[in-house]
């Protein structure tokens, strides 16, 4: 600590020096300044702060020990808020100055626009909240510079209170006093408030506001079983008890969600070690400021588990933990409640209060609104910790907008429209990519219009106009069309970047590699150069380009996209390949769930009538499900091969390869079709037991495919580093089975970039960026 620190420094005394300090990273806007100050005069620094428009500059002039101590201070006791990337300093001439102030920005410039995200509630307020007699006890809008909204209230920059949806929320005097003051950790906050002067929540029930305590009030509908909707941060959520299997299935009833699983809020992080297994790393995950969703494993032995149909048949739940104080004024530190963000299947999350009361009319019991305005809509993310670390499946509330680094300090600015599914974009700035939130399905109105409004918000907070605009090759990507439109109106170049190149270039941009590497690819389905279906990819690929060196077996789609929702489609195809007509007596279970007219499908599956061909990992996964008769049809999108992986994680043996074979040609083909055979081959005899052991030899094949052919192509590149990316990964078994078999080579994994469709947008912008420098 620094007071500490102080103690020590100055027994040692000596001659007064000066030092010129620059501080990059998340500095602004994030109480680094009055954190500097204090620091300055725990270690009895004379000098001053600013932030410029390079982040934050510093004079401080005393002991070269407290100096010393000073600069480690800087980056290593940084606010929470906060993302120092460097701290530099040189020697200057001493002045003798003894005291230490904030000054103002310097006339003339403007410091760099940077948004932070929105940040779970810090230790300091926590205890503020829960502490009876001070003068913030159960405020529901309590926050300091180390916590609390900022994006998800922004109307435009500067961030300051004026340009917030706190503006109409006057301070009163003492709100105003720690706003003033340096020292106070509410130096600069922009929506500090109090119960005097800010925010406040009430109820609606059936239409009308209930009167009394509104919070109280809502936390019976909860425990009496039944339904609330709550005004949060980003948006609005609905909760229930958890541990009532009657109030879940309501819920799922009234949302139209039928088997995905629900994230759960617990109350404290007791109460998620008695529900699931917590790794003091997913721990820090669960309490860190961006305090995400995070799947963890289950515990067998749980004394009050969360019902069942909260994520039937699954060994994970989503978990978080209170992060906004509303959450901690609801929830007890036993408590477990569901809650999922407030919308129709395939529908973005609500956050607008007029469509909220309308929207959750017949799904809600009672609604806690408040009177903040949300301005942008802000999904939770969702991490797990797996094999390979940190995954980032969904990057969105306390991670977006913050910048990700690029592997390029400078060049044009670019504008990536990202996938389809799963869509983020990316605006990128002098050496950094400003990654969006989780936007979501484009294929959905409501979405779609949202993208094309934060994207246009992006632009303006971040005061760049894109010079060159990037796009998937896809021709019927609405994302693609959207900016090629701009592209034609404004005449700006368009970059069409394809999509397993994109996934490789994120995981290269995230780890800043120029370097050729193998990468591995393997999702559902993304445009190929060819104008086929994409998916099984094995890439020679640096940031400006690549070569398809191998790839999975193409296997026909029948119906194409409709195979990605009926899986039972892709198990039929397997079949007829090998039994034709006959297999329907092999497979009397199977046969049973088809469809009237399946023959016709088979034949015009031959003919080659809408069933394109694909490399596709992810449809062989679907495949795999269907035919032990884990997932015929898809409520959701990766269903079947979240519940395969369910299924092999039960098997009691170890896994075995199954037979596939890679042919030679123009390049590696990777053909698994013998282990579907295998997988099929008395299915239907075997006992839950033995399909479960069948299920880990799939995984365990599509492992050792994958790192054979990796070993070959190594081979004949010389290369030795690998990426992998797409989709499939988030498959966790099979990482695990996947990188033992390629410890020898370097490895790299996305960490802080959704591997599936969410990281897109990000390899776009790398990609783009890499060959206009080659141009």
């Amino acid at each position: 600590m620094a007071d500490a620190a102080h103690s020590a420094v100055h027994t040692e005394g000596g001659a007064a020096e000066r030092r010129a300090f620059r501080v990059s990273g998340i500095v602004q806007g994030v109480g680094y300044r009055p954190f500097v100050y204090r620091l300055a005069e725990a270690y009895a620094l004379g000098g001053w702060v600013l932030n410029d428009s390079a982040g934050v500059g510093i004079e401080a002039e005393g002991t070269a020990a407290a100096l010393d101590a000073f600069a480690a201070a800087l980056r290593d006791d940084a606010p929470r808020a906060a993302l120092v990337t460097a701290v530099t300093w040189q020697a200057i001439t001493p002045c003798g100055e003894r005291t230490f102030r904030i000054l103002p920005s310097p006339a003339g410039t403007r410091a760099a626009t940077l948004v932070s995200p929105d940040l779970g509630v810090c230790a300091d307020c926590r205890r503020e909240i829960l502490s009876a007699g001070d003068r913030r006890y159960g405020y529901a809008f309590t926050n300091c510079t180390n916590c609390g909204p900022r994006y998800s209230i922004i109307r435009g920059v500067p961030y300051d209170r004026p340009l917030t949806s706190m503006a109409v929320f006057p301070m009163c005097p003492a709100c105003q006093r720690e706003y003033d003051d340096p020292r106070d950790r509410r130096f600069h906050a922009q929506p500090n408030a109090c119960a005097v002067c800010g925010p406040a929540y009430r109820l609606l029930v059936n239409g009308g506001v209930q009167a009394g305590d509104p919070l109280a009030a809502a936390r019976r509908v909860v425990a009496e079983g039944g339904i609330l909707a709550v005004k949060g941060i980003g948006g609005y959520h609905l909760a229930c008890d958890a541990r009532s299997e009657a109030a879940v299935a309501r819920l799922r009833r009234r949302k139209h969600r039928e088997a995905k699983a629900l994230a759960v809020m617990a109350g404290s992080c007791a109460a998620v070690r008695a529900l699931c297994l917590l790794s003091a790393e997913e721990e820090r995950l669960l309490t860190s400021p961006a305090a995400p969703i995070v799947l963890l494993a289950r515990r067998v032995d749980a004394v009050r588990p969360a019902a069942e149909s909260v994520a039937p048949g699954n060994p994970y739940l989503g978990v978080m933990l209170p992060y906004a104080p509303v959450h901690l004024l609801l929830l007890g530190a036993d408590d477990l409640w569901v809650m999922t963000s407030a919308n129709l299947s395939g529908e973005p999350i609500l956050y607008r209060d007029a469509a909220a009361e309308e929207g959750l009319a017949g799904i809600a019991d009672a609604i806690l609104v408040h009177n903040r305005e949300i301005v942008h809509r802000v999904d939770d993310s969702v991490v797990r910790i797996g094999a390979g670390g940190p995954q980032i499946l969904r990057r969105s509330r306390g991670y977006a907008p913050a910048p990700l680094a690029l592997p390029f300090a400078d060049g044009q600015s670019v504008l990536t429209g990202g996938a389809e599914l799963k869509n983020t974009f990316c605006l990128t700035r002098s050496g950094e990519a400003f990654l969006s939130e989780h936007i979501g399905d484009l294929t959905n109105a409501a979405v779609l219009a949202s993208y094309a409004e934060t994207m246009a918000q992006y632009e303006q907070f971040f005061e760049v106009t894109p010079e060159v605009l990037a796009v998937d090759l896809h021709p019927a990507y609405l994302s693609g069309r959207h900016l090629a439109a701009r592209a034609a109106r404004d005449g700006l170049p368009l970059v069409r970047v394809q999509h397993h190149h994109a996934h490789i270039a994120a995981v290269l941009a995230e780890h800043g590699c120029h370097a050729r590497v193998l990468g591995v690819a393997l999702d559902g389905t993304g445009w190929g150069d060819d104008g086929t279906a994409w998916g099984g990819e094995f890439l020679a690929a640096d940031l400006a380009g690549y070569e398809r060196l191998a790839h999975f077996a193409p296997m026909p789609l029948p119906g194409g996209d409709r195979a990605a929702e009926e899986p039972w489609r892709l198990a039929l195809c397997v079949l007829y390949r090998r039994d034709g007509a006959g297999f329907a007596a092999q497979f009397p279970q199977f046969a049973a769930q088809l469809p009237t007219g399946w023959e016709l499908l088979m034949q015009a599956t031959a003919a080659g009538l809408s069933a394109p061909l694909t490399s596709s990992a992810g449809r062989l996964f679907d495949a795999a499900a269907a035919l032990l008769g884990v997932a015929y049809r898809s409520a959701y999108e990766g269903q079947a091969p979240i519940e395969l992986e369910r299924l092999a994680r039960t098997a009691r043996r170890a896994g075995r390869v199954l037979p596939y074979t890679v042919a030679e040609g123009a390049r590696l083909t990777v053909d698994v079709l013998p282990a579907l055979y295998a997988l099929a081959d008395g299915a239907e005899a075997l006992t839950v037991e033995e399909r479960a052991g069948r299920a880990l030899d799939f995984h365990v094949t599509m492992a050792a495919a994958v790192a054979e052919v990796l070993g070959t192509l190594s081979v004949r590149t010389g290369l030795r580093t690998v990426a992998l990316a797409g989709g499939v990964f988030q498959n966790a078994l099979l990482l695990e089975e996947l990188l033992p078999r390629i410890g020898g080579y370097h490895v790299l994994l996305p960490h802080r970039v959704p591997p599936n469709d969410g990281g897109i947008a990000y390899g776009q912008a790398a990609v783009a960026l890499a060959q206009m420098r080659c141009s």
